[in-house]
């Protein structure tokens, strides 16, 4: 059985630690793992991303490849953002691809890659105008977002909730995807 390539990529809030257990969870699940990370995530995981690499077979990337420069990634089947922070999700639906995560997602939308995103903001960040157009967009785009019932819920600044960040939705939502 060929193993479905999973592109996971995450942002710098405090879910983003999970990574390595969760590269483990979705390898278990026959995902070919490539992981991408926003630069201040990659900061927070320098010490893990060794043995990420190890794991995957796949050096984690935070930035663009130059240009001529061979891709180290096999191609995506899907793509599993989480956490998403205020800014990746803003970025993304904006179009803004400063970032070589938010530009990987961006032109997924038009390569028709199934992607599923999970946002982690806080009570007051989706306060912003802006957040709620963001969702509304991405979705429109065909984008499986986990926002809301269903999906995460915003705490309040500062807090953490006890049952953790709910990665048990995006496993079952990109499994969807996947063989949806």
């Amino acid at each position: 059985m060929t193993r479905r390539v999973l592109y996971l990529f995450g942002s710098a809030a405090p879910p983003v630690h999970d990574v390595p257990d969760v590269v483990h969870r979705l390898q278990e699940q026959g995902y070919d793992v490539c992981v991408g990370l926003t630069p201040t995530a990659y900061r927070w995981l320098a010490d893990a991303i060794p043995a990420i690499e190890d794991s995957t077979g796949y050096p984690v990337r935070f930035e663009y490849k130059a240009p001529g420069v061979s891709d180290a990634w096999p191609q995506a089947d899907a793509i599993l953002f989480a956490p998403a922070t205020f800014n990746s999700i803003n970025s993304w639906a904006l179009g803004i691809t400063n970032q070589f995560v938010v530009g990987v997602v961006a032109e997924g939308i038009g390569k028709r890659i199934p992607m599923v995103t999970m946002p982690c903001v806080n009570a007051a960040y989706v306060q912003h105008p802006q957040f709620d157009q963001s969702i509304a967009t991405l979705r429109g785009a065909g984008v499986n977002v986990l926002y809301g019932p269903g999906g995460f819920e915003p705490n309040q600044p500062g807090e953490r909730r006890a049952e953790g960040y709910p990665w048990h939705l995006a496993f079952t939502a990109i499994g969807s995807v996947v063989t949806g």
